[in-house]
């Protein structure tokens, strides 16, 4: 399967990421194994046997009922993909631009908080993957690392021998509209990734000032203020077991390590070596806070993110209708996230997807750049919100079970498998680069039950 010596292999930008699925099926012949099966459903299965119920649960629950969450997935199934036939693929390029930076795909690492329920090295293993696999990562301010820790982890990982180059000098044509927007908009193109901080902001700026320094200081490149989580949504087996990792002295590291909350925690006589519940909640507490900020507050927002970074990137994530659309192209955002948090906030809401092609359809692509995320759980999913209009599609569940099964090895696995789909997928379906990626390539949409 993908003969590795082919011609064109060695002209393409990137690696021949299809080739991992000829590393997989040699490997018997030398006696080795792949690591894990990487079907969503039974990815999910090992994790599942290898977590705590805490960590399970954690990982696995929804907002109610689930509905948000099966809508997600319905939505990818009611649109289908139409292959282009004897399409000239053999250069094919799967890089794609954004915010000036260029990327191997346009696939990137979700912001998912508390990674050590998952993996005793929390964050570090998928900021280091991250890095060596040229992707965008993102972190999240419930993360159970220090900001600066996870930063030099993203910045090994993009120095390790096998780290992805992207050449510039490859015969495939991989020019979209969103690459030469992205070149004119920028200061410059920059080299590696876009590393994104996200942000839950306290009602507390001096505290959101600070943990925005450290990120800039730490070179994260933009920023994503998420704007569906002033609290967690109702979880039902979250709540039954009182499955709250912060209160339980795991998780607050990002903000322990913060100068200004440990002045917080001196005001408040809380020692976090002898209280790790007490300082865990004094943390969490500030950031799923429970008090809803509203639109009056971003402009300043992002004049302080601007100011700190040197005009560096702001996006709001979790938009899910055209009006919250357009109010954030007017505050002077550069890009949103269209996100219902993976069904995990609201139940009974608009699938992503749906919400993704209104926004589309009122033309605020146009007007600053749309991500995805939510129910991605393989290519075909990419390549549907791609076509959709996405410029980009954030990935979350699928990298936590490989983080749970087997560290950093198992977030690897996981994503070269998913380049691996991917390229394949473009490789059959046609495409020979990002920018062929529209609304043509997907059929009328299978009407609702």
């Amino acid at each position: 399967m993908s003969d590795p010596k082919a011609p064109g292999v060695n002209e393409r930008k990137t690696p021949a990421w299809g080739l991992y699925q000829r590393d997989n099926f040699w490997k018997t012949n030398d006696g080795e194994v792949p690591p894990f099966n990487t079907d969503p459903e039974k990815l999910e299965d090992l994790a599942r046997e290898v977590l705590s119920r805490g960590g399970w649960y954690y990982a696995s629950s929804n907002a109610g009922l689930s509905h948000t969450h099966l809508a997600n997935r319905q939505a990818f199934f009611r649109h289908r993909i139409i292959p282009r036939q004897l399409v000239d693929t053999n250069l094919r390029d799967t890089t794609t631009t954004l915010f000036g930076h260029k990327v191997s795909a346009p696939i990137g690492f979700s912001p998912i908080g508390i990674n050590k329920i998952y993996h005793h090295q929390g964050e570090l293993p998928v900021a280091k993957v991250a890095g060596e696999l040229n992707l965008p990562y993102c972190l999240s301010t419930a993360g159970s690392a220090p900001i600066e820790d996870v930063a030099a982890a993203n910045d090994a990982g993009a120095q390790l021998p096998s780290a992805v180059k992207i050449k510039a000098n490859s015969k495939a044509s991989s020019s979209s509209k969103e690459e030469d927007s992205a070149a004119r908009s920028s200061k410059g193109a920059d080299t590696g990734p876009p590393r994104f901080f996200q942000l839950y902001m306290p009602h507390d700026d001096e505290l959101t000032i600070s943990l925005l320094r450290r990120a800039v200081t730490s070179g994260f490149t933009a920023c994503m203020l998420t704007t569906d989580t002033w609290q967690l949504g109702w979880r039902h087996d979250d709540v039954a077991t009182s499955n709250y990792a912060f209160y339980h002295g795991i998780g607050a590291d990002l903000g322990l390590s913060d100068p200004v909350f440990q002045k917080r925690l001196q005001e408040h006589g809380i020692d976090p070596c002898t209280q790790p519940n007490e300082a865990g909640a004094l943390w969490i507490d500030n950031v799923w806070h429970g008090r809803a900020w509203s639109w009056e507050k971003i402009p300043w927002l992002i004049r302080t993110w601007k100011k700190l970074s040197g005009g560096k990137h702001f996006l709001l994530k979790g938009i899910q209708s055209v009006p919250d659309a357009q109010r954030a192209v007017d505050v002077g955002c550069d890009g949103i996230v269209v996100s219902n948090h993976a069904g995990r906030q609201v139940d009974g809401a608009i699938a992503s997807l749906d919400a993704l092609e209104k926004i589309i359809a009122a033309g605020i692509g146009e007007r600053l750049v749309v991500t995805y995320d939510s129910g991605v759980r393989g290519a075909s999913d990419i390549i549907k919100a791609l076509a959709l209009g996405a410029k980009f599609v954030f990935i979350g569940r699928l990298w936590v079970w490989g983080l749970s099964i087997m560290g950093e090895t198992g977030v690897r696995h996981v994503m070269r498998s998913l380049l691996a789909d991917f390229d394949i997928a473009m490789c059959v379906a046609g495409l020979r680069n990002i920018g062929e990626i529209d609304r043509t390539l997907l059929g009328e949409p299978i009407p609702s039950c």
